[in-house]
């Protein structure tokens, strides 16, 4: 992330999501890719440029261990990496997640307040046309009220997939519930943060090979900003 207000001051993925699954897979799965990205857009924050994220993940009967990081091409950009370890049965869905990201104390410092690394809860439920996630952070370097505790910050999103003029696509919606200095800049209270429209289409190279490109539409009420980016999926 471009700064640690930036990351701090507000969350691939975008491991944005754990995916959902009707039934638990009876044999290990594992998946590896990446993602070039001409802005890294994350809740309706700008992290950074053109970047390069790479994933992994394993997974086993509806648990899954799964790797997200991020590279930014300037030099300026902050290296992130994620891990999550999640569940999912059914629509349902929770995890937790590990972010750390360079510019300050090292990876294994994970002291109160001598940590990069932010902890993160997720709970949700995918009812089909509708997903339902909400996010808190728990530990690490988490972000301050205004008395200045822990704000144990919080995110709230709502999304819905459709399929439309032959591209499949994506709105979404995001809140801050509570006042924290962790999102949008340390606005307080309530705040819509993340109004999103992703479009997603297949590139055929070859008859057997074909990459995945999405464009995405974001707007931020609460700091406004607007953002449109693009990528592809390796």
């Amino acid at each position: 992330m471009k700064t640690r207000n930036m990351k701090l001051g507000i969350i691939a993925t975008a491991l944005l999501s754990v995916p959902f699954t009707a039934k638990a897979q009876d044999k290990v799965e594992a998946t590896a890719g990446a993602d070039l990205v001409s802005s890294y857009i994350w809740r309706g924050q700008d992290l950074g440029g053109v970047s390069i994220q790479p994933r992994a993940s394993v997974s086993y009967k509806g648990f899954s261990l799964g790797a997200w990081g991020s590279v930014g091409l300037e030099s300026s950009d902050t290296k992130e990496f994620d891990l999550t370890l999640g569940y999912t049965t059914g629509g349902f869905s929770a995890s937790v997640t590990d972010y750390w990201f360079n510019g300050g104390q090292g990876y294994f410092h994970y002291g109160a307040r001598n940590t990069m690394h932010v902890f993160e809860a997720q709970v949700g439920y995918d009812f089909g046309p509708l997903a339902v996630n909400w996010y808190t952070n728990f530990a690490g370097a988490d972000g301050v009220k205004a008395d200045g505790e822990r704000a144990y910050s919080s995110y709230i999103s709502v999304a819905a997939p459709f399929r439309l003029g032959g591209l499949d696509w994506k709105a979404e919606i995001g809140a801050t519930p509570w006042e924290t200095s962790f999102y949008n800049g340390g606005a307080g209270g309530f705040e819509v943060c993340n109004l999103t429209l992703k479009a997603g289409k297949e590139i055929k190279v070859t008859d057997s090979f074909s990459l995945p490109l999405f464009c995405s539409a974001t707007w931020n009420p609460a700091t406004e900003g607007a953002y449109f980016a693009a990528g592809l999926s390796f």
